[in-house]
């Protein structure tokens, strides 16, 4: 489906974080990774913060960042990470903490996700997988615009780590239902349209934000097992279960989990080029919409990359934050 050769790594599926930064030197470097108190998050802080980042803690639970940072600084002997309060799914903190951001921003990474076991919404009506995975990473991002321009002149480049998911093969966009206002909630759906959405601004912020050396990639991290699958409905388990035992997935550490987002956020071959969907430290290929995941369980879909899509969902989500 690919029409160029695809973005290749020395890395693999069995590849760990601390071996895609080996001789690595990260030192002046500015990263803030959303999600960082558990799981992929705070194992891609504690890699970056051992090559040498300066790394913030972006965190809902401050309690819970502060003992992820403490661990970070006896596991690594760096200085811990910078701790700060972040609910992506409250548009006045997501605001709070891009005006508190002060200097250059090199590297961004949206690892925070949010998996609900039914129906749920935040003050303003929205769908929260929505909300959190997609529009809370939205206005960061874009509120952060500024000090990610300035980190790539400083550097000759700025980096965005946009982590989705295989889920995303389950479900585009439904731009005219984005908050299951209407059609029935069904909380894979939900959690597969946000994933698609992660990877959907990737391919719009390296668009419009190229130019001035910020890049953006989404990952695809595999299967690990984390604390995102404490809400799942026994329908969820079952689902995960199936998936796996029809080899759609094999389980990863997290360790190896965190090796494709670090990747994103420091390989040399992504330095300069955006848009992708990586999976296995690889950029994937792309397949049909109407592709069958257990068949294709390395691939992307169509709808993840897709150019048209990417820029409306740019457009409705800006307006959605200014309402």
């Amino acid at each position: 489906m690919d029409a160029r050769p695809l973005v290749s790594t020395p890395f693999t599926a069995s590849s760990t974080a601390d071996e895609v930064l080996e001789d690595i030197d990260l030192t002046g470097v500015r990263a803030i990774v959303t999600g960082a108190s558990s799981g992929l998050g705070i194992e891609t802080a504690r890699a970056l913060t051992a090559a040498g980042a300066e790394v913030t803690l972006a965190v809902r639970n401050t309690a819970a960042g502060a003992s992820a940072a403490e661990t970070i600084a006896r596991s690594t002997g760096a200085a811990p990470p910078r701790v700060v309060r972040l609910d992506l799914a409250d548009r006045a903190g997501v605001t709070r903490f891009v005006d508190a951001w002060d200097g250059p921003l090199h590297l961004l990474v949206n690892n925070a996700g949010v998996v609900t076991g039914g129906l749920e919404r935040t003050p303003e009506g929205w769908e929260l997988h929505f909300a959190t995975n997609h529009l809370g990473h939205f206005a960061l991002a874009t509120g952060l615009h500024q000090a990610l321009a300035r980190g790539a002149a400083e550097r000759g480049g700025a980096r965005i780590v946009s982590v989705s998911s295989t889920a995303h093969m389950r479900s585009g966009i439904d731009f005219d239902d984005l908050h299951f206002e209407r059609r029935s909630h069904d909380p894979q759906t939900a959690y597969a349209q946000s994933k698609t959405a992660n990877s959907l601004f990737a391919v719009e912020a390296t668009r419009r934000w190229g130019s001035a050396g910020i890049v953006a990639n989404a990952v695809n991290p595999g299967g690990v097992a984390t604390g995102l699958q404490r809400n799942f409905t026994p329908e969820q388990k079952a689902s995960l279960d199936a998936a796996e035992a029809a080899g759609v997935f094999t389980y990863k550490t997290v360790e190896q989990g965190a090796a494709t987002s670090v990747v994103a956020a420091v390989a040399p071959e992504f330095a300069h080029s955006g848009g992708h969907y990586l999976d296995d430290g690889q950029e994937a290929y792309t397949v049909p919409n109407d592709a069958d995941l257990a068949q294709h369980p390395h691939g992307v879909k169509e709808w993840a990359l897709d150019p048209a899509a990417a820029k409306r969902l740019w457009t409705v989500s800006t307006d959605l934050l200014r309402s």
